[in-house]
């Protein structure tokens, strides 16, 4: 029985994500992703049962690789304020440090594998980030509102400024360049529109 090889297994992975990102996944084969790689199809084989468990794992992977990023000092018991500028540094960091393997998990949360590749995740980032707003809300820090409002005002402008950043260029026509000021500023805008106003 042939061994793992650890080098050639993660030189697949990364021409997997290359390859899906480039072609999508109608575009992937294992046959194509063998050639990329410089290894035999046979090799594939040894890692992953086919196509789908490759697909899955890396997804599944990837999503837990991003899910510790988000956790990266953060804590459900932190008031609301203190934890979404955590949130927002950790998604920048991540999304800014890794622009492919980030629109490779959109491709995966967009595609029939999103299911498997969850189900294969650990529910940490969930539970915590469910406690963290369950808590705001309890000390009410945060304006009543639906889940689907919430998620939608409080992430999608740093997302926006992070897709004018990779495309180089605003609405407007003008180069464009991700910068700190501009998060954070964006980030204050983001609070006023969620917090609670107790005056």
């Amino acid at each position: 029985m042939r061994t793992r090889n650890e080098h050639k297994e993660q030189l697949v992975k990364e021409k997997a994500i290359e390859m899906i990102v480039k072609l999508g996944f109608d575009g992937f084969s294992m046959q194509k992703l063998a050639k990329l790689a410089g290894v035999s199809p046979a090799t594939l084989y040894i890692y992953y049962k086919d196509k789908e468990d490759l697909l899955v794992q890396l997804g599944a992977e990837e999503t837990q690789r991003l899910t510790t990023m988000l956790l990266k000092d953060f804590s459900s018991d932190m008031h609301f304020e203190a934890g979404m500028r955590i949130q927002w540094r950790n998604r920048a960091e991540y999304w800014l440090s890794n622009p492919l393997k980030a629109t490779f998990l959109e491709q995966i949360r967009h595609s029939h594998y999103r299911d498997k590749v969850y189900n294969a995740v650990s529910t940490d980032f969930v539970e915590a980030m469910s406690n963290f707003l369950q808590n705001a809300n309890d000390r009410q820090e945060l304006c009543p509102m639906e889940n689907e409002v919430f998620w939608s005002i409080a992430y999608a402008p740093l997302y926006n400024l992070i897709r004018f950043h990779t495309e180089g260029i605003s609405l407007a026509g003008k180069p464009f360049q991700f910068s700190e000021a501009l998060m954070w500023q964006t980030f204050d805008v983001v609070m006023k529109a969620l917090k609670q106003n107790k005056t």
